[in-house]
């Protein structure tokens, strides 16, 4: 399984990134071949365009939203356009879309659409169960409530069988938009790699609860998860995200890095 970074600045784009997007791949055995497939955790706004840059928006096998606010979401408006209106027509099945309940009617509201069809023709949208797994080619992904000021905000745990018989599943857990809560702890046990929010900072965000984590918070989520490396996203830009760094290692001992738009991982 391999992680792209295809977005990572907090809340709004940032000059070096888009906001949240994340590609993540795995290459399977398909007959007398291989099959790649790819999916994505959120589509905020800005990623769309730098997502062309790591693969063809044909290819996209399934769209994961973590919550519903824009920096999560809203180039799904884009994608729309894209498929569409290609004038070469699209060929290819609905792309299946994942998300909070009203997903489908945020999404028609935002670009204008009436609700009926609204983008129904272009995505086949399906509605979270909390902790009811998804199961797409390779990918088993599992939606955790966490703590966010929205109706529905998840972390999603995405798993990958392991490569030889008997081997544990490889594990991403992605944190999309919350506070510490035990539902994050439950996605990210035993995860190999924790892709954590920590927009907040120490000091000057301590009045305000219930939105976001801190890297001190971070690293005790991962710490608690027992993951095996932490990586630090959606940084806004007004961040200084070498303090986000300490603060964490307060309270986490693993492996540790900040998310920086166009690296991969391997996982």
């Amino acid at each position: 399984m391999k992680l792209t970074i295809v977005g990572c600045s907090g809340s709004f784009p940032g000059p070096q990134s888009p906001a949240s997007c994340y590609l993540v791949t795995a290459t399977v055995p398909d007959g007398d071949g291989t099959r790649t497939w790819r999916i994505l955790l959120d589509l905020g706004n800005g990623a769309l365009g730098a997502l062309q840059r790591y693969m063809d928006l044909r290819d996209i096998d399934a769209v994961f939203l973590s919550h519903l606010h824009p920096d999560h979401c809203m180039d799904l408006c884009g994608l729309h356009v894209a498929v569409h209106w290609d004038p070469n027509g699209w060929h290819r099945p609905r792309i299946p879309v994942w998300g909070p309940e009203g997903t489908a009617d945020r999404m028609a509201t935002a670009y204008g659409l009436d609700l009926d069809p609204g983008m129904h023709e272009d995505f086949d949208f399906q509605i979270w169960k909390p902790r009811g797994s998804v199961t797409l080619g390779p990918f088993t992904v599992t939606p955790y409530p966490v703590l966010h000021p929205v109706q529905e905000a998840y972390a999603l745990r995405v798993e990958v069988a392991g490569e030889n018989p008997g081997d544990p599943p490889r594990v991403l857990t992605y944190s999309g938009d919350t506070d510490a809560c035990d539902g994050l702890i439950e996605a990210a046990t035993g995860s190999n790699v924790f892709l954590c929010e920590a927009a907040f900072h120490e000091g000057r965000d301590d009045a305000i609860e219930g939105v976001h984590l801190t890297g001190r918070r971070a690293g005790q989520v991962a710490a608690a998860a027992s993951s095996d490396r932490l990586l630090l996203t959606h940084i806004p830009v007004w961040n200084d995200a070498n303090r986000t760094v300490e603060e964490a290692r307060t309270s986490y001992r693993g492996d540790l890095a900040v998310a920086v738009a166009g690296v991969s991982y391997e996982i």
